[in-house]
């Protein structure tokens, strides 16, 4: 602590003599004044500022080709080749930039993802398969969580709070991982046709909010939560290496993209093209998604926009059987590990497919309808002396149909 002192106080660092109008702090065999600490305080700023650039340097990833990255998200992905050929092209472009040191002064932009889908067509898997490929932090955020600063809800920047927890704090390896921003078309702005007499607190304000960690700023991150510990100390984190992959459903995006092919066109020599009617989310671009409710500015931060299939009976019958974690496959382990072998017919198979077709809920609508075919040989069969289970098609249309109506008994 600083004491009084008399005029012929000296500084042991410097060996200067401090004035009694100067700072002078006091140790037990010594004192040093206010210069001394700034240099100090210099000195340290300046190794951490070498150490944090170290760790950046030495953070590596695993970079692969577009066509690797693809064919490793067959092994997980059924179908959607289009999608997966466009993120792979926009992930390999945006890591491509972050190794390699740009020798001239053109400024490669981010390659920010969206994706329009339907539930359960793989938007959240192809994300979370592209993480684990590269081996770079990844989280998911929900947005329709967040709200405006001063309004009950979630800040956007507990967004990159989640991303340092997966990253276990490492703000260096943070600062490369994937931001997965689920329901993003929740956040819309209201249109004229649905008015609301309330400040519309969860739409166009979380956009605007949105917007600075999309491009690419350094942001202060609070590391337990923003609101609830008000006192923490801030975490700054650079945003410009983060890609953030927005999704959502926009049901009625259709009929948007509908009205826009069916335009007319004034003038001659106008070209037609063969609309596919049955398949319109092929034609989607940011206009549709401005039309929606997404402002300009959040459009413009989201350059690569692409599309996923609805899952017809083929499809979901292929994710049921083919990719590495399988729904098949993960219950057949389970069963392994009792020591009990498992098998599907190809007849309940297909019951499970046409179950999941039947209630539009895509793949996770498989893994619903497993659950309740299979909590009654779960339950059952591993305190039992059986080592062989065939799950047949009788089998599993009663044990549903069971749990279906098993609140009527």
């Amino acid at each position: 602590m600083a004491k009084s002192k008399s005029p012929e106080e000296y500084c042991s660092f410097c060996g200067q003599h401090i004035p009694y109008n100067k700072v002078l702090i006091h140790g037990v065999n010594g004192a040093i004044c206010e210069n001394c600490i700034q240099a100090v305080n210099e000195v340290f700023r300046d190794i951490k500022t070498e150490e944090d650039q170290k760790q950046k340097e030495n953070v590596k990833i695993k970079l692969l080709k577009p066509k690797q990255i693809k064919e490793k998200l067959d092994e997980y992905v059924i179908g959607q080749d289009e999608a997966k050929k466009v993120i792979s092209v926009a992930v390999y472009n945006h890591y491509k930039r972050i190794l390699y040191d740009q020798q001239d002064d053109v400024d490669i932009e981010k390659s920010n993802i969206i994706l329009v889908g339907e539930t359960g067509t793989g938007k959240t898997l192809i994300a979370r398969t592209i993480a684990k490929l590269l081996d770079v932090p990844f989280c998911i955020a929900d947005a329709t969580v967040f709200t405006e600063a001063g309004y009950v809800g979630e800040d956007v920047e507990s967004i990159l709070t989640r991303l340092l927890q997966a990253a276990d704090y490492d703000v260096a390896r943070a600062e490369r991982g994937i931001v997965f921003i689920d329901e993003i078309d929740k956040i819309a702005r209201k249109g004229a046709d649905n008015p609301s007499i309330t400040r519309d607190v969860s739409g166009e304000g979380v956009q605007q909010s949105l917007l600075k960690l999309l491009e690419g700023s350094i942001v202060n991150v609070p590391p337990q939560g923003g609101r609830k510990h008000p006192e923490q100390k801030f975490i700054e984190v650079n945003t410009k290496n983060i890609l953030f992959v927005g999704s959502g459903a926009f049901n009625s995006i259709d009929k948007i993209i509908a009205e826009r092919m069916n335009t007319n066109v004034i003038g001659y020599n106008k070209k037609k093209h063969d609309i596919d009617k049955k398949n319109m989310m092929q034609y989607i671009s940011a206009h549709d998604l401005k039309s929606f409710g997404l402002i300009p500015e959040l459009c413009g931060r989201f350059p690569v926009i692409t599309y996923m299939n609805a899952l017809d009976a083929n499809a979901l019958r292929r994710i049921l059987v083919e990719p590495k974690n399988a729904l098949v496959k993960q219950y057949e382990r389970l069963f392994k590990l009792d020591g009990i072998t498992l098998t599907f017919d190809d007849d309940s198979l297909d019951y499970i497919v046409n179950k999941a077709v039947e209630l539009k809920l895509g793949a996770r609508g498989l893994r619903s309808i497993i659950e309740k075919i299979m909590t009654n040989a779960m339950y059952e069969f591993p305190s039992s002396s059986k080592k062989k289970i065939s799950i047949s098609a009788d089998y599993a249309r009663q044990q549903f149909e069971s749990s279906i109506f098993s609140f009527l008994d």
